[in-house]
């Protein structure tokens, strides 16, 4: 036979359509939605979607602990309305992620955990995987809503789904995994374009009925000692024009929860912060914007609220946060902007113009708390205490409204929110709802990374050691932050002994002395110690100015402080002394 018959005729070309796979889709999603910083730590398997977001430029601020991450990431999402990405490893650095999801979902910040994870016929059967651990059931119970995307066409809606979830009604935390096969599925490059999904209107308006608007106005126009309370639902409503509206139209004295403060400044002459404890037992209707009867508002109820009866009123775009503690009887459902400019738009002359006993009540115990405040302030003891200290970086954060207050602490918390005015909305980020430690640092870089501004992060020493280490991170990523550590050798102080007369030291006892300043200068930062109140301002003034990394070990008197600062009735340790008496 002709060699020639065994050759083809003619050789046929295969031309392969163009693909993309999982990395770039996910990629593509988060920026079809502006998405465009990740908050992380990179790992198994996640780094190459890591490397890959920042080719495609987004930015990648990276961690040393999953934690902090995610609280970056729920900073962000409070201050800008929009979801904040954390994204983890499997098992151990989700589980770290999950404690600011789990906060994130408390105090309604929208964020959005996305971790890398075990196939689930591997988690299902148990077959000891690398990290394997069930991630979407473990996240659950924390979260607003928690999805696995199975299949590289389904990202773009899975994505979708967790945006519009995160940010709309009452806002929270969202859980997306992501198996370690999905991100290296390959799909047709056309089939993943039109599988992208832009969310379109994910946080609607929700307008109050007419009828709950005039059952409010009735309630506020027969009261005798009405009270606003702000919360940071309101200041994170971003509703600022119409919430100062509403405080100066009516006439109502009002009293800003902590993350509220600065939505009217705190000198304004309807603020009653100043005398917070005899407007909430004097008040008898109480209009609730944005702020929730929880532990922090004494559950509405007990001596806090004195004995007067109270009328409520509260705006809140929950219909079950009603009558969670007391008997709401003029309950506003819907977002807090509408709400608010439904209820401006119902009256035309000040509601409280009746009441001016009340507002002249309000004034003398104001006038006398701030002179007895005053004379506290005025002291200079030495070594510093915690009120010369605080009125040290009060006078310098006057003169910068902008700066963003970032406050955690027993002592250093309660002292700084009460010391410490703020003058513009959304300046104060501090432990929050649940009253947890350790999101100093991850709120801070959160806080620095989205705004671009100066930050503040004022921290009790026992405090600052949950997040410590990120001081890497800030200095690695040229952040303008300053880390104020009030440092008194201790959890509330650093004087208390061990009772056995053992070697070790009390529980409550750190290494005396220590030199906090050269962690931030062992990074390239600047540091300095400050142990009188003419230091502290020095330096401060300074590391604002300078935009540069900067720790400040503020050395205050290891006696200041009571145990567990103005929680103190929570802790049993007396009870349980009194059992061994």
């Amino acid at each position: 036979m002709d060699s020639e018959a065994l050759t083809p005729l003619s050789t046929s070309v295969v031309h392969q359509a163009p693909t993309t796979n999982g990395f770039h889709l996910v990629i593509d999603a988060l920026k079809a939605n502006n998405i465009n910083t990740i908050f992380g730590l990179v790992g198994i398997p996640i780094t190459d979607l890591c490397r890959l977001a920042q080719a495609e430029g987004m930015r990648f601020i990276g961690f040393r602990h999953e934690q902090h991450a995610g609280n970056a990431a729920a900073a962000a999402g409070y201050l800008t309305q929009n979801p904040g990405i954390c994204l983890t490893v499997s098992a151990p650095g989700f589980l770290n992620g999950l404690t600011a999801l789990a906060n994130a979902t408390t105090n309604c910040f929208p964020m959005i955990l996305i971790s890398g994870s075990s196939e689930r016929e591997i988690i299902d059967l148990q077959q000891g995987d690398y990290e394997e651990m069930d991630q979407l059931n473990a996240a659950k119970p924390y979260a607003k809503a928690a999805y696995r995307i199975n299949k590289a066409e389904d990202i773009g809606i899975g994505v979708a789904r967790a945006i519009r979830a995160a940010v709309s009604g009452r806002p929270g935390g969202v859980y997306l995994d992501l198996p370690a096969q999905l991100l290296s599925q390959v799909i047709d490059a056309e089939l993943g374009r039109k599988s992208i999904v832009k969310v379109v209107d994910p946080v609607p308006a929700q307008i109050p009925s007419p009828l709950s608007i005039e059952r409010a106005i009735h309630l506020l126009k027969s009261a005798k000692r009405p009270l606003i309370i702000l919360g940071k639902g309101a200041a994170y409503a971003q509703a600022d024009a119409a919430i100062k509206a509403l405080v100066e139209k009516s006439g109502i004295p009002y009293l800003p929860m902590s993350m509220a403060k600065g939505l009217l400044p705190d000198n304004h002459a309807q603020c009653a912060s100043a005398a917070r404890s005899f407007v909430l037992a004097e008040a008898d209707t109480v209009l609730l914007i944005g702020a929730r009867l929880n532990w922090l508002l004494a559950h509405g109820k007990g001596k806090t609220w004195g004995n007067a009866p109270k009328k409520w009123i509260q705006i809140d775009i929950s219909p079950t946060e009603m009558d969670s503690n007391v008997a709401i009887q003029a309950p506003l459902i819907g977002d807090v902007g509408s709400c608010v400019s439904a209820l401006l738009g119902a009256f035309d002359s000040d509601l409280n113009k009746d009441n001016v006993e009340w507002t002249i009540a309000i004034d003398e115990r104001k006038s006398k708390n701030l002179a007895k405040m005053a004379q506290t302030l005025a002291h200079n003891p030495s070594p510093m205490n915690f009120h010369s200290a605080l009125r040290s970086i009060r006078d310098v954060l006057k003169t910068r409204p902008d700066v963003i207050v970032v406050n955690e602490g027993a002592n250093t918390l309660d002292f700084a929110r009460s010391i410490i005015d703020m003058y513009q909305p959304r300046k104060r980020l501090d432990s929050g709802t649940w009253g947890i430690m350790g999101i100093g640092m991850g709120y801070s870089i959160g806080a620095a990374v989205t705004t671009g501004l100066p930050v503040v992060a004022i921290e009790g020493d026992s405090a600052f050691g949950f997040s410590g280490m990120e001081v890497e991170t800030i200095c690695r990523y040229k952040l303008p932050i300053t880390v104020v550590v009030f440092n008194n050798n201790g959890v509330y102080r650093g004087t208390d002994v061990n009772v056995s007369g053992g070697a070790d030291v009390a529980p409550t006892v750190f290494v005396k002395d220590a030199k906090y300043e050269m962690m931030m200068q062992a990074f390239g930062g600047m540091g300095f110690t400050a142990s009188t109140p003419e230091e502290l301002s020095e330096a401060l003034t300074q590391s604002i100015a300078s935009g540069k990394p900067t720790l400040i070990n503020a050395i205050i008197d290891e006696t200041a402080g009571t145990e567990s600062g103005r929680l103190t009735s929570l802790n049993p340790s007396t009870a349980a002394s009194s059992v061994h008496q």
